[in-house]
């Protein structure tokens, strides 16, 4: 593999800045692998291609809120992303993205915007070299100066937080996050184990409809989890990807995912994974053919030449050139097929990235 083998040119006005409303109405570009055919719809669509007896397997991670301004006593604003609970520094302290992070200063305390808290920065991360990093562990200060502990802070960001969109989506101005859209918009209608700093995007196009549809059509649903990490926006900046340290995220599958997808084999349906989260949780999971219920951290990266032991179709949206993700859907019809595909799909006028549309692979 070479990482130029992974690029291709994409317009700007294909990069969707708003999501489809109603959610299942967004375009999408059906490909059957094993016949190299290719269909147009919509995600409503899904009850009508995918046959009694196929599972879904959902990623039930939910997004946190957690985009949080403060000001510095200069009047500089500083935005934290709070990413998860430190190890190291005590119970109170979590890992945060600072933007500004260079002019932070160990033990400063800013007030949050919007809120009577403050942020107190405790120390900063290094990189792989040793350099300082963009990375600081912080405590999160209520009015009498007591750090919150992890339900308080999650809590808070849950009040005040907004959500962390990806770089490409831009807003006009921050607003107040209690009536952004985005909050729900951004967030799958399944949602329920919070954690993820970015939202499993091919869930999003799912309405509670689209879902009590699929079920009567005898579709089955199962649910994995797994915290999407800040490394899924990682650029791969090695010519031979194979050289990429790939970014950990913690996921779980339980035992009722590991039946739900056995029960599918027996009866000779199809699994279907919605999102490339979906992908990495079972695949994680599946040594030797078979599936085992699990939970931890994986780094597993998925490309052309590895083998799928347990998904067979997936539904995702359209990923950034030159990622690691576009690597993981080439695997299930090859590279050049996959670039021939983005290319009917810039052609076609369907929009990309997570407000985007999307794409089904089917065996």
């Amino acid at each position: 593999m070479r990482l130029s083998d992974y690029d291709f040119d994409l317009p700007a006005d294909s990069i969707a800045q708003e999501a489809v409303e109603p959610r299942d109405r967004a375009r999408l570009l059906r490909h059957a692998v094993a016949e190299d055919r290719t269909e147009h719809g919509h995600v409503c669509d899904l009850p009508g291609i995918l046959e009694p007896g196929d599972l879904l397997v959902l990623n039930d991670t939910r997004v946190r809120p957690a985009r949080v301004f403060a000001n510095r006593t200069s009047g500089g604003r500083v935005e934290f992303l709070f990413l998860g609970p430190a190890t190291g520094e005590g119970t109170a302290a979590w890992q945060t993205l600072v933007r500004p992070a260079r002019k932070l200063r160990e033990g400063e305390c800013l007030d949050v915007q919007g809120a009577d808290l403050q942020v107190r920065a405790l120390a900063r991360g290094v990189d792989e070299e040793g350099q300082p990093s963009a990375l600081w562990s912080v405590e999160l200060l209520d009015a009498s100066g007591r750090a919150l502990d992890e339900p308080g802070v999650e809590a808070a960001c849950e009040s005040m937080g907004r959500m962390p969109l990806p770089p490409y989506i831009r807003r006009e101005g921050d607003g107040d996050p209690r009536h952004s859209t985005d909050r729900d918009r951004y967030q799958t209608v399944y949602a329920r184990e919070p954690g993820a700093v970015a939202a499993p995007t091919a869930g999003l196009h799912f309405t509670s409809e689209l879902l009590e549809r699929l079920e009567a059509r005898g579709v089955r649903l199962a649910s994995i989890t797994l915290h999407v990490g800040l490394g899924t926006f990682l650029p791969v900046t090695v010519e031979d990807p194979s050289e990429h340290p790939m970014h950990a995220e913690w996921y779980r599958v339980s035992d009722e995912a590991v039946a739900a997808v056995e029960a599918c084999r027996d009866r000779g349906g199809r699994v279907v994974a919605v999102g490339t989260t979906s992908v990495r949780a079972l695949e994680s999971c599946a040594t030797g053919g078979s599936l085992k219920a699990g939970e931890g951290l994986t780094r597993l990266f998925l490309h052309p030449g590895c083998q799928l032991q347990c998904v067979d179709g997936l539904l995702t949206n359209f990923h950034l050139p030159r990622s690691t993700l576009l690597m993981l859907v080439s695997a299930l019809a090859g590279r050049e097929r996959m670039l021939e595909l983005y290319a009917e799909a810039i052609e076609e006028g369907y929009r990309f990235y997570s407000y985007g549309d999307a794409m089904l692979l089917l065996p």
